[in-house]
């Protein structure tokens, strides 16, 4: 059983450790160069019944403790004119919680969980084709071809293996900008303080300034703003947003000034909530190839539990995996709709204008939900 899985993310690593776990080879194909080819982005914190059951799964839940820190599970959230709103603190080094691990970390410690080979860098996908005797074909950027039984699309928003199950359209729900602010304690420690150990949002009219620390004494500073129709260069400015953020408090729109760099914008799309497709023979998705969500807290947690419940499928019947693949379908379709819901109503009430208020309502009720580093 030859599994190729497209895509070396948290969903697709998180396969092969534990099909290797299983005794069951896959071969990971990633487009990066290599494992520090670019940032990874922020923190996240991972959920018992989710992230923390994969890497359980994957036998590497003693190494999570040892890299994680529940103090990162703090947040703050104040309105524009620094007022506090919410301010949650986690129980002193519990990990009984969600705490907070680098995904620079995170994804590190899963690559050294693999032997050698199973990373093959260099290689993004570019079609997949059926085989007459079953099983795909794939076709690399730069001519590459090899062959498979299994193909699992782990490749994320832009998934070249989603289209050979489902045309599902993706929609523009928010503009996401960040910035870095590097050794953050000795440079800027008016801003350390500020944000805390965790998480910080700082909530306004249909917008959010959020901050969060890194284990590596950084801040990643984030701006979510409500789709709307301006090109998106226009949020590559400091002084354009800045501007956005006209009147707010000047302890607060600092976090913008002390970037180390030119602000990064992406747009943040959404699949539609209860996308499904047919089952096919030897194809399959997990993460956010299978069910891209807004970013409020669940999309890596998803993807990992993906993986451990498609891995512990093919692992209980090698002999049949087509009939592995529909289990693991159908279970992840009726797990993941509820959340896809929930994930919508939660970022529609983070960028609305009443957001602060909803935004105290919904975490004095449940304070523990969701994180900005999704």
């Amino acid at each position: 059983m030859r599994i190729a899985i497209a895509g070396g993310g948290l969903g697709g690593l998180t396969l092969a450790r534990i099909l290797h776990r299983h005794g069951i080879d896959a071969v990971v194909y990633e487009r990066e160069a290599d494992r520090s080819a670019r940032p990874q982005g922020g923190a996240l914190d991972l959920h018992p019944e989710s992230g923390q059951h994969a890497l359980a799964e994957a036998g590497l839940a003693d190494r999570f403790q040892s890299e994680a820190r529940p103090e990162g599970e703090e947040h703050r959230i104040l309105d524009p004119t620094g007022r506090t709103l919410v301010h949650h603190e986690p129980q002193p080094l519990s990990f009984s919680g969600r705490p907070e691990i680098d995904r620079g970390a995170l994804r590190d410690l899963l690559l050294d969980s693999l032997p050698g080979d199973t990373v093959v860098w260099g290689h993004r996908l570019v079609a997949a084709t059926p085989r007459p005797d079953g099983g795909w074909e794939l076709t690399f950027h730069g001519g590459h071809r090899t062959g498979c039984d299994i193909l699992v699309g782990a490749d994320g928003a832009r998934s070249a293996v989603r289209p050979l199950l489902t045309d599902a359209p993706l929609s523009y729900v928010a503009t996401l900008v960040e910035l870095n602010i590097g050794d953050v304690d000795r440079r800027h420690p008016d801003l350390a303080e500020l944000v805390g150990p965790g998480n910080l949002w700082c909530v306004g009219v249909n917008q959010i300034l959020a901050a969060q620390r890194l284990g590596d004494g950084s801040l990643r500073v984030g701006i979510s703003l409500r789709a709307d129709g301006r090109p998106i260069d226009t949020y590559r400015s400091r002084r354009a947003l800045l501007d956005m953020f006209d009147g707010w408090d000047p302890r607060l729109t600092a976090l913008i000034e002390a970037g180390d760099s030119a602000p990064t914008p992406r747009l943040i799309e959404a699949m539609p909530t209860g996308t499904r497709w047919p089952s096919r023979p030897g194809i399959t998705l997990i993460g956010d190839a299978a069910h891209l969500m807004p970013p409020v807290g669940e999309g890596a947690n998803q993807a990992m539990l993906d993986a451990a419940e498609l891995a512990s499928q093919l692992a209980a019947d090698p002999a049949d995996p087509d009939s592995a693949i529909r289990a693991y379908e159908e279970a992840m379709f009726t797990r993941i709709h509820p959340i896809a819901e929930m994930s919508v109503r939660v970022q529609a009430m983070m960028l609305s204008p009443t957001a602060a208020e909803d935004i105290v309502r919904f975490f004095t009720a449940r304070p523990a939900e969701p994180t900005f580093a999704q």
